[in-house]
């Protein structure tokens, strides 16, 4: 009997582990994106520039503005950057986010893009890329492209 339970924990326990891997918060989703988004992952377009061993919008020092449950603002310290992240939907496959650069003075939009955020593991930290995929919520604004639909 023990040599049974021993080898059904052993059978069972990968699908166990792997069930919970990429699950994503049903609430204060945005919140979470901003926590554990890899910035780093981002196209070079979005991201900011690489520092060594800084990953996450807290390493590089940007503080939370707004945190509801679909939207996020995060600004730098010395105020020169501003992003809003919103979440436009959501699976267990990943998460759709909107991802917008404020200008300066907060009252227009530098660029916009919709991002496809996902996880491999539950410890690991989102990594972003491009998405085809476009939302009348979102649409594509700035950036080298002048508008044009890219997608990766």
């Amino acid at each position: 009997m023990k040599l049974f339970c021993t080898l059904m924990l052993l059978v069972c326990a990968p699908w166990a582990l792997a069930a919970d891997g990429g699950v994503y918060p049903k609430e204060r989703v945005a919140e979470f994106l901003v926590e554990k988004l890899d910035v780093t992952s981002l196209s070079s377009a979005l991201r900011l520039k690489h520092e060594k061993g800084k990953k996450t919008f807290s390493d590089y020092g940007f503080v939370t503005q707004k945190a509801e449950d679909d939207e996020s603002v995060v600004e730098s310290p010395n105020g020169g950057a501003r992003y809003t992240l919103r979440v436009l939907q959501q699976s267990d496959s990943g998460i759709f986010v909107c991802f917008a650069q404020q200008s300066k003075d907060g009252n227009a939009t530098s660029f916009q893009r919709v991002l496809l955020v996902k996880r491999k593991n539950a410890s690991d930290l989102l990594k972003g890329r491009e998405s085809f995929r476009e939302f009348s919520g979102c649409p594509e604004i700035g950036g080298a492209e002048g508008g044009s639909s890219s997608g990766y």
